[in-house]
């Protein structure tokens, strides 16, 4: 059953608010209308898709197939562009025995000249970037169903939602590197790219409807200009710890461990391409950092261990425990925070704080229902918890709260609908005025 979504007033249309049981059900489109692609793959072939795409008009639907799960790299591993009067080209960005960037320039160049539009731009743009395709517009179709108030805003059920049809789902967690492609695969992904064109006039034409299109176009300024920020800045210093399991691991002999498997089995993964699950789960660092095996035969007597791959790699596993045991540089109990603590342990540290959050979230809370827009999406929930933690009296609230959420990047939209609530929650509780 489709979601229920926010419209303009006695709306009966695709954003009305209560279904229609006597609705048709979707129509099922379990193959592109004009059949599947070709797969471009060499060099001569990409230059033949890039021409089909210039040859027609209007913006891109674009989208991109990874390996997660299977791959150390984020790279793409089949890209899917659809354009009117082009129809869609798949293109395959890692066997055509060239240099990645060489190889898709003249796709870059036609990309280059209008909009893209993609489902969960954040996902597929930094993969698309690295073999040099870089949007100068986009419209994220995921995104406006977030801010128009959809409560799911996958693909499949905003296009039955939006457009009446059914989406053939079912590969998308696949391996993606795997060659040859089989064709329900690339099926599947000229899907994809199908009705993202429609898709995206439809929710453009809801959002218009709520007041909301100025607030999508920042959002959209906001994530382009993310492609221009190092990745790297907000990555965590101390990823080791993510570790599924670490919090069964009680001292810093056995930290020493799991960050020297950790590591071990990362520098593996990387030279491999292949996810570092696969060459060793979590909880096998776990089990050995804990039981500290000094033989291969202990080791090898752990779970995990005594497949016959991990024997292979036994010494290797060894040889990390037995650094971690040598090495001066034992790890903190804890991760050395980098901002607030769980607000859970607030009340404890810092009851004020903890009182301050209380009445930030109730005052989004009451925002979100407003506007029909996610909490999450109105202010980042990190930016939120800064502010509380940090904030100080001010002589003027509001402007003090303008200033730390414009440092914190919230756009001009977020502002003018959370700065006077904010400004108001963080201020102390009236007790009433004292005699």
């Amino acid at each position: 059953m489709c979601e229920p979504e926010a419209d303009g007033p006695g709306s009966t249309g695709p954003g009305s608010t209560e279904p229609d049981s006597a609705e048709p059900q979707p129509t099922p489109l379990v193959r592109p209308a004009e059949g599947i692609p070709d797969l471009s793959v060499t060099v001569r072939q990409i230059e033949a898709a890039a021409e089909l795409l210039d040859r027609g008009s209007g913006p891109f639907a674009v989208d991109a197939e990874r390996a997660s799960g299977f791959r150390y790299s984020n790279r793409a591993y089949l890209i899917q562009i659809r354009r009117a009067g082009a129809g869609t080209v798949l293109i395959d960005p890692v066997s055509h025995g060239a240099d990645p960037l060489e190889a898709l320039r003249p796709v870059a160049e036609v990309l280059s000249g209008d909009e893209w539009i993609l489902h969960s731009a954040d996902q597929d743009l930094p993969c698309l970037a690295e073999v040099g395709l870089r949007p100068p517009a986009l419209y994220d179709t995921e995104l406006a169903g977030r801010l128009a108030g959809f409560e799911r805003v996958n693909l499949a059920t905003m296009v039955e939602r939006l457009l009446g049809a059914g989406l053939a789902k079912g590969h998308g967690a696949a391996d993606w590197s795997k060659r040859p492609l089989p064709e329900e695969w690339l099926n599947y992904a000229a899907l994809d790219v199908e009705l993202l064109i429609e898709l995206r006039g439809a929710i453009a034409g809801i959002l218009g409807q709520q007041g909301k299109s100025g607030w999508a176009a920042e959002e959209f300024d906001y994530l382009l200009g993310a492609g221009s920020r190092d990745p790297s800045a907000a990555a965590r210093p101390d990823r080791w710890r993510r570790t599924s399991g670490i919090h069964r691991v009680r001292d810093r002999r056995a930290l020493a461990a799991v960050r020297e498997l950790w590591l071990t089995r990362d520098r593996i993964a990387q030279r491999r391409d292949i996810a570092p699950r696969r060459i060793l789960p979590d909880s096998a660092i776990i089990e050995a950092a804990i039981a500290d095996p000094k033989t291969i035969e202990d080791l090898t007597a752990l779970p995990v261990f005594g497949g016959r791959n991990q024997r292979r790699s036994a010494a290797t596993w060894l040889a990390a425990l037995e650094a971690a045991r040598q090495t001066k540089n034992q790890p903190a109990d804890a991760e050395q925070p980098n901002g607030p603590p769980p607000p859970a342990r607030w009340s404890r540290r810092k009851p004020e704080a903890a009182a301050r959050l209380e009445a930030a979230r109730a005052a989004l809370s009451q925002v979100s229902e407003q506007v029909n827009v996610p909490t999450e999406n109105l202010v980042s929930p990190d930016l939120v918890r800064r502010l509380c933690w940090d904030w100080q009296p001010a002589p003027d609230p509001l402007e003090a709260v303008e200033e730390f959420l414009r440092a914190g990047q919230a756009r001009p939209w977020q502002r003018e609908l959370v700065d006077p609530p904010l400004a108001r929650a963080l201020q102390p509780p009236d007790d009433g005025g004292a005699d």
